[in-house]
């Protein structure tokens, strides 16, 4: 155009609140506004995806629960060492293997006697003591056979398959252990006092599953139904014992 030139208009000030609209002739990105920032609708996909990780993940743990659970034999006695553990279906999906798990032969004895854990979980037979061990098992979860031996195994046991696996020595019929192979993460042992303690338990329902050396041979862990709510649950599980 010709004739002289004016000086454009000053633009008006900008609202802090408001985004600036990005055009052919407006290279800068649009600011996002304080409304954006805390409104997870307005707020850039990655970032609303990656704040939406952090809610679900905070929510999940904020709604978890636990269950106290008291075991006691049928004069009512606490029974100290018992396996108690929570299946679901969800459970089952929420489980992973264990690791660095070991039962030691130490003084011609299993140790620790009673052992726990995931089904899918590698356990080391490390023999300490001065004389050779033949370690071995029948059960139908886990049969296996470490034949006389020093030191430890190239290849852990892997135990697969959930349920109860008795172990024993060839060469010393007095040893004597279990595995517990469960299939859930939600599992404890019961202390002196016969209580144990299942934390970050989702709420639902769930099958109340306990086990003790002093059941009859080949008893399987009893089995009760059971609700976690998102508070602290009680449960009493009474088990008969095998007669002495």
């Amino acid at each position: 155009m010709s004739g002289a030139t004016q000086d454009p208009p000053r633009p008006a000030p900008i609202d802090a609140a408001q985004v600036p609209c990005q055009g052919a002739d407006n290279d800068v990105p649009p600011v996002a506004s304080n409304a954006a920032q805390h409104d997870p609708i307005m707020t850039p996909g990655p970032l609303r995806v990656w704040l939406g990780a952090i809610f679900l993940s905070a929510s999940s743990a904020a709604v978890a629960g636990a269950l106290q659970v008291q075991v006691r034999n049928g004069a009512g006695k606490p029974m100290p060492g018992a396996v108690v553990f929570l299946e679901s279906r969800e459970a089952r999906l929420a489980v992973k293997p264990g690791r660095d798990v070991r039962i030691a032969q130490i003084k011609k004895q299993f140790n620790p006697s009673v052992t726990v854990v995931p089904i899918g979980t590698p356990v080391e037979f490390p023999n300490l003591d001065t004389v050779r061990h033949h370690v071995y098992s029948f059960s139908q979860i886990k049969p296996f056979e470490l034949k006389l031996y020093a030191g430890t195994p190239a290849n852990p046991i892997v135990f697969d398959r959930a349920g109860i696996a008795v172990l024993g020595c060839n060469i010393h019929d007095s040893m004597a252990a279990w595995v517990v192979v469960v299939d859930t993460p939600y599992y404890a042992r019961t202390a002196a006092d016969g209580r144990a303690t299942l934390d970050g338990v989702p709420p639902g329902n769930y099958r109340l599953r306990a086990w003790h050396v002093d059941l009859p041979v080949g008893a399987p862990a009893s089995d009760d139904a059971v609700a976690v709510a998102d508070v602290s649950t009680t449960a009493i599980v009474t088990l008969a014992e095998a007669p002495k």
